[in-house]
């Protein structure tokens, strides 16, 4: 059984090198680039959109109270007839006056602050928008491009895939599942033949007992990487 996984294997490195020489092409960086950014996209452009509104509603909030105050510190303007007209010390007006006068400026500060807020919400809305519609571009034409690519190596992954088909069918159905799982890890080589006390792979020390299983003939699975492992005797 081991040998025709290994042969499995061996056939099955042909098309992963293909699948890399695919993976390594211009057409699919650029298509898969476009492709994930375009997924994010609608997200990023609907959380500056509310981003905007939440800033424009402070502004206006705000704009408002700029307001009042504004004709509260009028009531100032005749402070000597209110003085006249109400009694009192002209001195705790002036305090109240000039209170008012650091409020209205600390309210206009945080007025233009906000302002350069809402003018940079936009502008970034602005270039993740150019970005978007550059994408959507880039995706359709390299979409084209990267299908056209696939296409030019149908024939030799069909080859590949239908000697991996033959080979298959001396293989236990579990045993394969259990490679193919492996496989779509990102695992290769997925079986190994073990020398020494150690994974060729990534190196763990193998324990008396397992080491004791390959010695019978058993295949395991390294703790470590989740490699298949064997010994011949």
């Amino acid at each position: 059984m081991i040998d025709e996984l290994l042969k499995y294997q061996e056939t099955d490195g042909k098309l992963r090198a293909i699948e890399q020489e695919i993976a390594a092409t211009d057409e699919r960086k650029k298509y898969v680039t476009a492709r994930k950014f375009l997924e994010k996209a609608p997200e990023k452009l609907d959380a500056l959109d509310v981003k905007a509104t939440e800033l424009r509603h402070i502004f206006e909030m705000l704009e408002k109270k700029y307001a009042e105050i504004a004709d509260t510190i009028k009531d100032y303007e005749n402070l000597d007839e209110m003085v006249d007209e109400q009694g009192g010390e002209i001195s705790f007006y002036k305090k109240n006056a000039s209170q008012i006068s650091d409020s209205l400026r600390a309210l206009k500060a945080e007025i233009n602050k906000l302002v350069s807020q809402i003018e940079s919400t936009a502008a970034e809305y602005a270039t993740a928008k150019k970005q978007t519609i550059a994408m959507q571009k880039q995706y359709k034409e390299y979409k084209v491009k990267y299908t056209e690519v696939k296409d030019s190596r149908a024939k030799e992954i069909q080859a590949i895939e239908a000697e991996l088909a033959k080979i298959a069918e001396k293989i236990p159905k579990n045993v394969l599942e259990k490679y193919e799982a492996k496989r779509k890890e990102k695992l290769y080589p997925v079986v190994c033949e073990v020398s020494g006390n150690r994974c060729p792979q990534c190196g763990m020390e193998l324990s008396i007992a397992e080491l004791s299983k390959l010695s019978e003939g058993t295949s395991i699975e390294c703790d470590s990487c989740r490699r298949i492992l064997f010994k011949r005797k």
